[in-house]
């Protein structure tokens, strides 16, 4: 079946035990807790018809419907759990705590029925419907579209090996792609796609959701380019890591009785954090946009009398998981800027107006992109976002790159902080790997340096 329908029946599952728990709830309150008559009143309508809507960006929040295939068991009854708990506690605070009762006894009653009802509610159908999904994997009924990447006698030993477990893992295999010479072998077995060097056509082209690397581990330096270049975007990446990987950390295992591959680890920040952190990037965006006001109008009428043209600079941009957006700016230049073709900014570039350079130099160009965080299309903080027509220029160099485009591109960054904006190709490479540091060391309290690092910049006036 496919992912969006999983998907869609997951959230309407969802929706349709949140308004049920909190209308059970609603009756519960109004008849042990405040021992009073129950009316289905306007109060109760508009409850039933709100509060799913704040569970389900809880849970979204969460990553719960980003591949509801890939969930299992153990690990929806832990999304349950805490974000049942989150919600309860936020309702709790934003509309329970105001009511009128009898003793500070009650609220505990009610935070108890609450959580109580609504775990319940939830949890019993969705481990219903993730037991038939992994019913469905384990059948091979549904998976994901998988490439394996070897022609060798491995690559072989670990297609039969998945093939020919009791319980399929979820690889629906459309064909390989070969490094040397094509393995007679495997394909008389499976699909040849063709070589390696059209990795990133292939990809595309068969909408691969992951990929087996069967390659001897001892060749790192060609393991670490092919999977620079799967990594920009949405794709699972397994190999069959040598003890030196194991050691090292760089990967993590996701299945008990597969075959021995693991997943390859390149997000350092736990999914707790990660909620937490988009959480963050909505509010202060929201309070950032409503405090700032002022200032954005008196920059839209600075850059509306310093030169003609619109007040806002659109721009593509390469966000999260290769995916283009717009990136929204005020205009710091004249409206033929790139008139020759892209071109990078540099210290004392003519094409910046005077106001620009003021702008750039505060970093005040940059507050509209608050709006393009609460789009989630950025975060506060992660890598500055750049052009495709860069970005290709900067893979023929180093494929690493593309890595960065793992993660919600920032407002600020690491690399921001340290180099601003990057005038050639050589200084986007060196502000590359303090955003690879970044990726592989993220946390919430890294994120609070590099915006602390960023107003200090602006309150200086450091900015380039």
């Amino acid at each position: 079946m496919p992912k969006k329908f999983f998907t869609l029946s997951l959230v309407l599952i969802d929706w349709l035990t949140s308004a049920v728990s909190w209308g059970v709830f609603y009756y519960l309150r109004k008849t042990i807790i405040e021992q009073e008559d129950f009316t289905a009143d306007s109060t109760f309508f508009i409850g039933i018809s709100l509060i799913p809507l704040i569970w389900l960006m809880i849970y979204s929040l969460q990553g719960t419907y980003n591949d509801v295939r890939r969930l299992y068991r153990l690990k929806i009854l832990s999304l349950t759990f805490f974000g049942v708990l989150i919600g309860t506690m936020f309702l709790f605070f934003s509309l329970l705590l105001d009511d009128e009762i009898e003793g500070y006894q009650l609220y505990y009653k009610s935070v108890f029925i609450l959580f109580g009802i609504h775990f319940s509610m939830t949890f019993i159908p969705r481990i219903i419907f993730i037991s038939y999904i992994v019913k469905q994997v384990h059948k091979n009924k549904s998976g994901f579209r998988t490439l394996l990447i070897g022609g060798s006698e491995k690559a072989v030993a670990i297609y039969n090996e998945i093939i020919h477990l009791p319980k399929g893992i979820g690889n629906q295999f459309i064909g390989f792609v070969n490094l040397n010479g094509v393995d007679k072998q495997l394909e008389s077995q499976l699909t040849y796609l063709g070589h390696v060097d059209n990795l990133d056509f292939i990809l595309r082209e068969y909408a691969i959701e992951e990929v087996i690397i069967a390659l001897e581990i001892s060749d790192h330096g060609r393991l670490r380019n092919i999977i620079s270049r799967i990594e920009g975007g949405a794709i699972k990446i397994k190999i069959s890591p040598d003890m030196y990987d194991i050691l090292l950390g760089s990967v993590k295992m996701n299945n008990l009785f597969g075959a021995l591959l693991f997943e390859v680890n390149t997000d350092s920040m736990p999914v707790g954090q990660q909620m937490v952190k988009r959480a963050l990037d909505i509010f202060i965006s929201i309070v950032a946009i409503i405090v700032l006001l002022p200032l954005y109008i008196c920059l839209a009428i600075a850059v509306k009398l310093s030169s003609k043209g619109p007040v806002f600079f659109l721009q593509e941009r390469i966000g999260l998981n290769g995916k283009p957006f717009d990136i929204i700016k005020f205009r710091t230049m004249y409206t033929d800027a790139e008139s020759k073709g892209p071109q990078l900014s540099s210290e004392n570039d003519p094409r910046i107006t005077k106001v620009g350079r003021v702008m750039r130099k505060l970093r005040l160009d940059e507050f509209p992109q608050f709006v393009n965080v609460l789009k989630g299309d950025m975060s506060l903080v992660g890598p500055r976002p750049e052009r495709q027509y860069y970005i290709d220029q900067i893979v023929k160099v180093e494929t690493q790159f593309l890595q960065l485009t793992k993660v919600r591109p920032g407002i600020t960054s690491w690399g921001q902080v340290k180099f601003g904006y990057a005038e050639n190709v050589d200084q986007m490479l060196q502000r590359m790997k303090f955003d690879l540091l970044y990726i592989k060391n993220r946390t919430l309290a890294l994120d609070l340096k590099i915006m602390l690092y960023t107003i200090l910049i602006i309150v200086k006036a450091k900015g380039k």
